[in-house]
């Protein structure tokens, strides 16, 4: 109590004063009364005032008990009773702080062997956890707080699920969140999959649809497998750049990736050498078998499926790449051509104008993926290529303002268009923006909507606040033109054309 005895008598006496003790005061009598004083001086205080602050708290930092025991108990290993052994080295720790680990409890409250022994060896099967990862672990233990580094965060984590330490794990799942960029979002991804955190896979999955394509990545196509870009080209939240035709060309770069992990140079570079190496192969093997019916294709087979063909065979630049490439296998594109040509026919002699319905299955699995980026605020006006049933959409950002337009007019030929009165789409307009290690800065969907516009009519699809612009600015839109078909109408559609030619 002696420094919290100073601690109140200091502002009373001077440091003289304090020293020779009670006679000083009785010579001068109140000290304060030689100054002015704008308050009521404390030696006229009443009792009960001075009580007041007696019982006023006064803060102290002191050395706190968790780092007391970190530093004592588990650095010093003092007054313990247990010793363990893993990866050539020992931990000299404490069973009443090791019972807060799941693994330990059972171990010592069960009637195993090690329940009594005062040296434990830990087997340690999983080639993730080294000796740093099980200090953190253990010491976790003996104090409140952990500090986790992103680069060790996978090692960790490992040592936290073998040791079933649950407030560790959920702190490293935190810390990957946090720390998801191009580096980091494929081994975080692996091992959260390998210890079931699934909130880390769903946040890992949400950047690369937000980035595989806005922020292509060599190193990071390279670390992509088959199984993970499979679920990225399937979903309808992917954020396409430009249009369908971008996706099938960001898989072939990913393809000659895998089969050639050693490439290296600038991602400008990448398609041009692509194009080259399968060139080569058609030439020099005379391989006239499409890419994925061959042995070294093959694997590869279940990620191009998930390319929406349908929207790239209606661009006749983008399918002449097709059949120059030869990777697919011509009886998906026979498929999709057949398709193709009946939803032409529909929207011709059947007047299908469009959705009209909700019918969110059909729109995720079959909409139309297309983007844009803009790079600064200012007027944009665009359109994205291709046949799309006489539809001919015009996007306008200005003002803040995204307006879709039905374009009837300027055409240049007479068979480009529906003249329909309404045609109607299914859409969902997204924008976002990213830091630099892609994580979102701010974004805004419309969710799914349906769309009646009549001839040249124009519709305001979002206003935004230019408080939560940030550029450059991804635009991503799903579309819907047609009338999803049941199995059965295309059948009858189809027995119907044949007794008209057959008429």
């Amino acid at each position: 109590m002696g420094s919290l005895g100073s601690r109140f008598q200091s502002p009373f006496q001077e440091p003289e004063e304090a020293a020779e003790g009670g006679s000083i005061s009785r010579k001068h009598g109140c000290d304060c009364k030689k100054r002015k004083r704008s308050a009521q001086c404390d030696c006229d205080s009443d009792p009960e005032e001075d009580d007041g602050v007696l019982d006023m708290p006064r803060r102290k930092k002191l050395k706190t008990t968790s780092k007391y025991i970190y530093q004592t108990l588990f650095l010093n290993g003092e007054n313990s009773d247990i010793c363990i052994c893993a990866l050539g080295q020992e931990w000299n720790l404490h069973k009443v702080y090791l019972c807060q680990s799941g693994y330990f409890s059972s171990m010592f409250s069960g009637s195993w062997k090690e329940s009594n022994m005062m040296e434990i060896n830990l087997e340690i099967p999983d080639q993730n956890i080294d000796t740093e990862a099980l200090q953190v672990a253990f010491g976790s233990l003996y104090r409140d707080d952990v500090l986790i580094k992103p680069s060790r965060v996978v090692s960790i984590l490992a040592a936290a699920c073998m040791l079933q330490l649950d407030g560790l794990i959920q702190q490293c799942g935190e810390t990957m969140k946090e720390n998801i960029s191009a580096k980091t979002v494929c081994g975080y991804y692996a091992c959260s999959s390998i210890y079931g955190l699934d909130s880390v896979m769903k946040k890992c999955l949400e950047w690369l649809l937000n980035n595989l394509m806005t922020h292509q990545n060599v190193e990071l196509m390279k670390e992509l497998g088959a199984e993970v870009m499979e679920l990225l080209i399937q979903s309808s939240d992917l954020f396409v750049m430009q249009v369908e035709m971008d996706v099938y060309t960001a898989l072939k770069k990913w393809m000659f990736l895998q089969l050639n992990p050693s490439w290296d140079g600038p991602i400008k570079q990448l398609l041009a050498d692509a194009d080259a190496w399968l060139c080569k192969r058609r030439t020099d093997l005379c391989e006239r078998e499409p890419f994925l019916n061959t042995e070294e294709g093959t694997q590869f087979c279940s990620v191009f499926k998930c390319v929406r063909l349908q929207y790239i065979i209606n661009d006749l630049a983008s399918a002449r790449i097709l059949e120059r490439d030869n990777i697919l296998p011509n009886d998906w594109l026979t498929q999709v051509y057949k398709n193709q040509w009946f939803a032409m026919l529909r929207t011709e002699f059947d007047n299908d104008n469009g959705p009209q319905e909700p019918n969110k299955d059909e729109f995720e699995q079959s909409s139309m993926r297309c983007g844009r980026k803009l790079t600064k605020d200012g007027d944009y006006c665009w359109r994205w290529t291709g046949f799309n049933f006489g539809f001919d959409l015009l996007v306008t950002y200005t003002n803040r303002f995204i307006v879709f337009k039905r374009n009837t007019l300027s055409q240049p030929c007479g068979g480009a268009v529906s003249l329909q009165l309404r045609r109607h789409l299914a859409y969902r307009l997204r924008l976002a923006s990213f830091d630099t290690r892609g994580k979102l800065i701010c974004s805004r969907s419309t969710g799914y909507q349906l769309l009646t516009l009549e001839k040249d009519q124009e519709y305001v699809v979002m206003n935004l606040d230019s408080r939560l612009l940030s550029f450059p600015l991804y635009v991503c839109c799903n579309f819907l033109y047609t009338s999803p078909q049941s199995d059965h109408k295309s059948d009858s559609l189809e027995l119907e054309s044949s007794a008209r030619g057959l008429s």
